[in-house]
């Protein structure tokens, strides 16, 4: 599954999503909660500022900073889970889920 695919289709392939879109579709925050966690270093998403280079441009998030943003989130989760569940991820392989008789070629 394509994260960046996914959300082409949910926003109508347009390149840049206004800002109070993202926040409310997957951020769950109002926009100035948003800026603030942004500038404080909480979230980790660059905002494009569409229009004239001013305060007042609309801002918005581009599409393949939001999927790469939201993969990193889900890493995030899917590590901590491991962690919880006592699993060792690596490479994405969970370490119980690899056979013995597979780590070695035998003659």
């Amino acid at each position: 599954m394509n994260t960046l695919f996914l959300l082409m289709a949910q926003y109508d392939g347009r390149a840049v999503i206004p800002i109070d879109r993202v926040c409310a579709d997957y951020m769950h925050l109002t926009v100035e909660k948003f800026k603030r966690k942004r500038l404080d270093g909480e979230i980790d998403i660059p905002v494009v500022r569409l229009g004239a280079d001013s305060q007042k441009a609309a801002l918005g998030i581009h599409l393949k900073d939001l999927a790469d943003y939201i993969d990193r989130q889900r890493e995030k989760a899917a590590k901590e889970q491991n962690q919880l569940m006592g699993r060792a991820a690596k490479n994405g392989i969970v370490a119980k889920d690899i056979r013995p008789d597979t780590l070695y070629s035998h003659p």
